[in-house]
């Protein structure tokens, strides 16, 4: 049987699946408004890191074009009277590539191998037309009507709010950690902030992620625009990192601190986490399938949003591969196997940010435990990866207790063997 799926929206997850989709021989068309060619003069898209199991699904798929762009573990700073720092490795290094570099990249695999890509503005009522050239819709642009066609989760989506205060950017003048790696600071009651080595035009430069709680000190980060005076918000950007992430701080060349390529290296803003259906009936009976976004959007200080939908892509690309027939049962088996990771991505972040505006004591309890026995750091930041396992750990605070319990009883070397073995 001949399949044709269209795919609208050309992010990570639909170029994941339609590579996948042409490796197993399947007609892919993607379409989408935005050329390869355009990317370079776009605002910063955002600042993605993918861990290690999405790397290796681009090298299963053949687009791994940055190899060397690797770090190799997570360092933890949380400030306070008594500031912790410690650090915790990564089984395999993951990686950041600036998405305006990504994305057009991937679409040029995707064309090379014979997919089709429709560039072109595709509305809301356009998706019957497309529908009744494809077998199967899959929608990964969560854009106005596109989202609002899949219905809201509302058991899973607790915040009718963004809860962070936004403010991302790429950086250059600040010295890299020894060795390679992510940084996540954590200043209670006002903010989080990840700091990762990421490859952009002119090399390898420093995103910040700045999370800034709202009504705290750091909210006006989010809230100075660098246009309107670049020296100016340079200025209160480094009196911010010197108060409270002194050790990022600490790494800045004062004299060449400032955006990485130009004033288009920033983001400001907010984002509401929001899981919606898993899929939508188009006029004419046939499925359109959410993905991506449009599935679960979270918010970014866990790092989660690629990874899970990259992991959701191939999921649905091998339930199109064994499957003639697109209905609801079809929609059960793809389900079955990517709702766990997604909603633990999604849960596990969402405690994250109710944890660190409370301080919620099972997770003070946690960091005291991880910040002194190195295995535990290793195993808790290898689990970036599997976002399941975490919420194994923090969905409950009995769960936490009995993670650490069970975890301080382990002999050092078993537990370094458990994790290597993930």
């Amino acid at each position: 049987m001949t399949k044709s799926i269209g795919i609208v929206g050309a992010g990570t997850a639909g170029l994941h699946l339609g590579l996948h989709l042409l490796e197993n021989g399947i007609d892919a068309t993607i379409y989408t408004d935005r050329r390869p060619e355009e990317y370079a003069s776009l605002r910063l898209l955002n600042t993605v890191a993918h861990h290690h199991v999405t790397v290796a699904r681009e090298d299963k798929l053949g687009v791994n074009h940055w190899p060397d762009a690797g770090y190799f573990g997570h360092y933890y700073y949380i400030g306070g009277p008594q500031p912790m720092e410690f650090y915790g490795k990564l089984v395999k290094p993951s990686r950041a590539v600036d998405y305006r570099i990504y994305q057009p990249t991937l679409m040029k695999d995707f064309e090379a191998r014979g997919g089709t890509i429709i560039y072109d503005q595709i509305a809301h009522e356009d998706l019957p037309e497309i529908g009744d050239k494809h077998d199967l819709i899959v929608v990964c642009t969560g854009k106005g009507p596109f989202g609002q066609m899949f219905a809201h989760d509302p058991s899973n989506s607790p915040f009718d709010r963004p809860q962070r205060a936004l403010c991302v950017g790429l950086f250059k003048g600040i010295r890299e950690t020894e060795p390679r790696a992510v940084t996540m600071f954590f200043s209670p009651g006002e903010g989080e902030m990840i700091e990762i080595p990421t490859l952009s035009f002119n090399g390898m430069v420093t995103a910040l992620v700045m999370e800034n709680h709202i009504g705290g000190d750091l909210e006006i980060l989010a809230k100075t625009k660098y246009d309107d005076d670049p020296k100016a918000f340079i200025a209160l950007l480094l009196e911010k990192l010197k108060k409270h992430y002194p050790t990022c701080y600490e790494r800045i060349d004062l004299e060449s601190f400032d955006l990485a390529n130009s004033s288009l290296d920033i983001l400001q803003g907010g984002v509401t986490p929001t899981v919606r259906a898993s899929s939508a009936k188009l006029p004419n009976g046939k499925l359109a399938v959410a993905l991506g976004d449009v599935q679960a959007v979270v918010d970014p200080v866990l790092g989660q949003g690629a990874n899970m939908a990259s992991y959701a892509s191939i999921i649905l690309g091998e339930e199109i591969v064994e499957n003639d027939v697109f209905d609801e049962r079809f929609m059960e088996k793809v389900d079955a196997r990517r709702r766990d990771r997604v909603l633990s991505a999604t849960r596990w972040t969402n405690y994250i940010l109710r944890g660190f505006n409370t301080m919620a004591p099972e997770l003070l309890q946690f960091i005291g435990a991880i910040s002194q026995n190195p295995h535990m750091a290793d195993e808790f930041t290898e689990n970036f990866n599997f976002p399941e396992k975490q919420w194994d750990c923090f969905s409950s605070p009995e769960r936490v207790a009995s993670w650490i319990e069970r975890r301080s009883q382990v002999p050092a070397n078993d537990a370094a063997a458990s994790v290597a073995a993930e």
